[in-house]
C-alpha cells in the first residue's frame, strides 16, 4: 500500500498534463486527435523473380497504384499506427514466354528471338487491393512533413487479365486466362520523407497457379515491385 498513494498521484499528475497539451493544442487551432489518413499514388518498376531457365525479361515493365488507407493511431504520440486500406492497380510484365490457347489448353512456351521475330510480349494484371501497414513516422499535430517508415503485408485479387504477343506468324491476344492466380499477397515497405517514399513489393506466391506448366514444371515466378509511393493528406 505504501506504492500505491504515489501511484496514484503519478497517475493523476500525467491525467492533468495530457489535459494541458490538449487545452493547449486546441487553443493554437490544432487537432490532438489527428490521423494520417491518406491517399497514395505510386509507380513501380516490376520484376519476376524465381524465372525458369529461358525466361528474361526485356522493356520496362511498369505498374501503378493508387487507393486511400485509414490510419489507426496506437500510441499517445500517435507516431505509431495501424493502416489498413483499399485500392487498384494494374502492372505489366514483358518478357519471353509466350501464353496462347490450344485445343489442348493454355500452352506456355520460351521465345527464341533467333527463331521468332515478335516487337511485342507481355501480361498484364488488374487488381483490387487491401495494404495492411504497421506505420512509423515522425509526424505532429502541427507538422505535415516528416519521415516514415511503413512495413506490412498486401492482399490483392486479380479481378482481369489479359497476354498480348505482336509478332510472327500471327498475332495473339488473350483476356482472362485461367493460369493467373487470383488471390496474391506480398510483404511491402515505403519509407522517405513528405511526399516521396521508396517502396518495395515482394510477392509470396507465385504470379501463376499449378495448371500453368512450362516443359511439364510448375511455373514458380513470383512479382517484385520497385518504386516510389507518394502519399497525400
Amino acid at each position: 500500500m505504501k506504492y500505491f498513494f504515489p501511484l496514484i498521484v503519478c497517475f493523476l499528475f500525467g491525467l492533468e498534463t495530457y489535459a494541458q497539451e490538449e487545452a493547449f493544442l486546441k487553443e493554437q487551432g490544432l487537432d490532438s486527435l489527428y490521423k494520417e489518413d491518406q491517399f497514395y499514388f505510386g509507380v513501380t518498376y516490376n520484376l519476376l523473380g524465381k524465372q525458369p531457365k529461358g525466361v528474361s525479361q526485356s522493356g520496362f515493365s511498369s505498374g501503378f497504384h493508387l487507393g486511400f488507407i485509414k490510419d489507426i493511431p496506437i500510441n499517445k504520440r500517435r507516431n505509431s499506427a495501424i493502416g489498413v486500406g483499399l485500392g487498384v492497380s494494374a502492372n505489366s510484365f514483358n518478357q519471353n514466354l509466350l501464353i496462347n490457347e490450344t485445343p489442348r489448353g493454355t500452352l506456355l512456351s520460351v521465345l527464341d528471338r533467333t527463331e521468332i521475330d515478335y516487337t511485342k510480349n507481355k501480361f498484364s494484371s488488374y487488381m483490387l487491393e487491401m495494404p495492411l501497414e504497421y506505420r512509423w513516422r515522425t509526424s505532429t499535430a502541427e507538422e505535415y512533413k516528416f519521415w516514415r517508415v511503413y512495413t506490412g503485408v498486401k492482399l490483392g485479387y486479380v479481378f482481369a487479365n489479359e497476354t498480348k504477343f505482336k509478332g510472327d506468324p500471327n498475332n495473339v491476344s488473350l483476356k482472362n486466362s485461367d493460369i493467373f492466380n487470383d488471390f496474391q499477397y506480398g510483404l511491402t515497405m515505403s519509407a522517405g520523407y513528405n511526399t516521396w517514399n521508396f517502396y518495395v513489393y515482394y510477392a509470396l506466391n507465385p504470379v501463376f497457379n499449378s495448371t500453368a506448366k512450362l516443359n511439364g514444371e510448375t511455373l514458380d515466378m513470383n512479382a517484385i515491385k520497385i518504386g516510389l509511393m507518394f502519399y497525400i493528406l
